[in-house]
């Protein structure tokens, strides 16, 4: 049961994770998890979980499984916002063929802000890739 295990566990938090050694070297052979460390991504800081030392192997094991899953979140984040393309298209599509008027009545302030934020945003970094490049 416990073949094949890894050293380390990452239980993923809201901006981070906590980091535990799994061990099954004890007399029971049941999986103990012992958390070492705390990850926080969006300042990329590593501290170690009460009077822990961390050892080399466990920031270099650390410092992959955060470069693995700055990729994962990028990947993820484009993902998000080709969605929030659909949507706006499935939006649109909403409002033309099936809105009554109270329910546009609803929303329309609120996407005509949010659409117009958006695009000025955009427009100004399209601006700024025109004049750096």
């Amino acid at each position: 049961m416990t073949d094949g295990l890894p050293e380390y566990y990452f239980r993923v938090r809201e901006n981070g994770a906590f980091v535990f050694r799994v061990d099954t070297e004890n007399r029971q052979r049941r999986i103990e998890m012992d958390q070492i460390a705390v990850i926080n991504m969006k300042n990329g800081e590593v501290k170690a979980h009460g009077d822990r030392q961390l050892t080399e192997a466990d920031l270099t094991e650390i410092r992959a499984w955060m470069a693995q899953r700055a990729g994962v979140l990028a990947r993820r984040e484009l993902d998000d916002i080709h969605r929030v393309v659909d949507t706006l298209n499935l939006t649109a599509q909403w409002a033309q063929t099936r809105a009554q008027d109270d329910q546009l009545e609803a929303v329309t302030e609120a996407l005509l802000m949010a659409m117009h934020d958006l695009r000025a945003v955009l427009v100004r970094k399209k601006a700024d890739r025109l004049t750096k490049g």
